[in-house]
């Protein structure tokens, strides 16, 4: 049972036992390879929530119509990435337990690791389904195996081989290329063969983590890993979208805003819109 945060996602302000969705935050950033900040990130996504709708003109749904729950943020240990790690899948596992979708809101992309080993085991079969502009399939970063560099590796020891599906990569050294492509399923640069991918999964319980960094600096430059080259936020709203309405989502998150690098808040608006996005087209009417 968990209570509902004071300062809440939009109007994600249903109580736990009537909610489908519950939203919880993960603000840790320790082992950030170039800025630091995502520790903020759920905290400004929550706080700038309210300059948006909770109307979507795209999908024609409204959130005052959904069951969702914002548990708030978990308090983490900065110093010990297993510590906050291990705090991550309880919260997840607490979520799960109730028969509700855990939703996480990051925090830099190590946070997805927690999420993960809470979902798979509850569910053996579980795939992912990952867009990110990094790759993040390194064994080690610098000696440390627990890295946001490392996060997908981790992820690829609990589920195995062919059950990664990566959309818009166009980071990575060559050695995480070259192992990834006879470990995982990676679609460079952005979303080609996404409807093939869901079609293939169809039925099968699918873990749905968004790297914000996905997108074009342009379009979204507070990110501590800018990497020019990105999609647009049109491309990844129709992407996510498609994701939750047609895949069998068990676990979702949404990452790596760090919003002091910019400063005029349009990549926390852009953040808060595809969360959003996301929340409504997990709705099963």
């Amino acid at each position: 049972m968990l209570n509902r945060n004071i300062e809440t996602f939009l109007c994600c302000d249903a109580e736990f036992d009537a909610a489908d969705i519950v939203l919880y935050g993960a603000p840790f950033d320790s082992t950030t390879s170039f800025r630091p900040g995502t520790r903020f990130g759920s905290g400004a996504i929550r706080r700038e929530s309210y300059g948006l709708e909770s109307y979507s003109p795209y999908q024609d749904k409204d959130l005052l119509e959904s069951s969702v729950m914002d548990s708030g943020d978990i308090e983490l240990c900065m110093g010990s990435s297993e510590s906050a790690l291990a705090d991550i899948q309880q919260r997840a596992e607490t979520i799960l337990e109730a028969g509700k979708l855990p939703f996480m809101l990051g925090g830099e992309h190590l946070v997805t690791l927690g999420a993960v080993r809470a979902v798979a085991q509850r569910f053996p079969d579980l795939h992912i389904v990952h867009f990110d502009a990094h790759a993040d399939l390194r064994d080690d970063y610098l000696g440390v195996q627990l890295s946001h560099a490392c996060v997908l590796h981790r992820c690829w020891e609990l589920v195995g081989d062919g059950r990664i599906f990566q959309f818009g990569i166009r980071s990575g050294d060559r050695e995480e290329f070259r192992w990834g492509a006879g470990h995982v399923n990676t679609h460079k640069f952005d979303f080609e063969g996404l409807e093939e991918t869901l079609d293939a999964l169809a039925g099968k319980p699918v873990y749905f983590t968004v790297d914000l960094d996905v997108m074009d600096p342009s379009v979204f430059p507070g990110t501590g890993t800018p990497e020019p080259g990105g999609v647009s936020f049109d491309a990844l709203r129709k992407a996510v979208t498609l994701v939750c309405q047609k895949a069998n989502v068990v676990g979702c998150d949404v990452n790596e805003l760090s919003p002091h690098y910019d400063a005029s808040g349009a990549s926390t608006a852009v953040a808060c819109k595809i969360v959003r996005e996301m929340l409504l087209a997990l709705r099963r009417d």
